[in-house]
C-alpha cells in the first residue's frame, strides 16, 4: 500500500503520467490481489474428503555415502508436516488411504566454486525418490528431489553437515509434502 501511496503522489506531480500509468497501474494491482501470487500456504493442499488415513514408511538410505541421522529425521520431520497441516490420521496399518514411500539416492559432494586454482566453495547434493500410492484409486505416482547445498570448502564435510543437517532436513521435508500433497 505504501508503494502505491508513493507512486500516486509521484504521478500526480507529473500530469503526463497520470493519466497513462495510474489507470493502468492499478489495475495491474487489483488483478494480482485475487491470484496467488502474494500467498504462500500449505491450504492449497488436495486431498479428497474419501481419504482419511496415510502411511508415511520410513524413507530408505540407498546413496553410495550413508549418513546415518538423514534417513530417521527425514522421516520424521515429513510425518510432523502431515500430521500438522493436513487432516489426515497417520497410521502402519498397510491398508492405508495414501502411502508414501522414499530412499535417498544421492547424497554426494562436488567442488562447485574455484579461486586461483583452489576450491573455495563445495556442494552437497542430496537426492530423494519418493514413490506415492493411492489405494482408493489403485494409483501411484513417483517423484525425485534434489537439492543442493553449498558450504565453504576449508570446512570438512561432518562440518559442514552440523551446520546444514536441519536446513537439509527441513527444506527436503517441505518439497516432498508440495510434490504429494500440493496441486503444483
Amino acid at each position: 500500500m505504501h508503494l502505491l501511496k508513493k507512486t500516486f503522489q509521484q504521478t500526480r506531480r507529473h500530469p503526463f503520467f497520470s493519466s497513462l500509468f495510474i489507470i493502468p497501474f492499478l489495475l495491474f494491482i487489483v488483478s494480482l490481489s485475487g491470484t496467488s501470487c502474494f500467498r504462500y500456504s500449505f491450504n492449497t493442499t488436495s486431498i479428497p474428503d474419501t481419504i482419511k488415513t496415510v502411511k508415511v514408511n520410513p524413507i530408505d538410505n540407498r546413496a553410495r555415502y550413508v549418513n546415518p541421522q538423514l534417513s530417521p529425521r527425514l522421516t520424521d520431520k515429513l510425518r510432523q508436516k502431515i500430521t500438522g497441516q493436513t487432516r489426515l490420521t497417520q497410521t502402519n496399518n498397510d491398508n492405508a488411504d495414501w502411502e508414501i514411500s522414499g530412499q535417498i539416492t544421492d547424497y554426494s559432494v562436488t567442488t562447485s566454486g574455484v579461486s586461483n586454482q583452489r576450491e573455495t566453495t563445495n556442494r552437497l547434493t542430496v537426492s530423494v525418490h519418493i514413490t506415492f500410492y493411492n489405494r482408493k484409486t489403485d494409483e501411484t505416482a513417483e517423484h525425485d528431489i534434489s537439492r543442493s547445498y553449498d558450504f565453504s570448502a576449508t570446512q570438512s564435510l561432518q562440518q559442514a553437515e552440523a551446520k546444514l543437517f536441519d536446513e537439509m532436513i527441513r527444506t527436503l521435508a517441505d518439497e516432498i509434502f508440495n510434490r504429494v500433497f500440493s496441486d503444483w
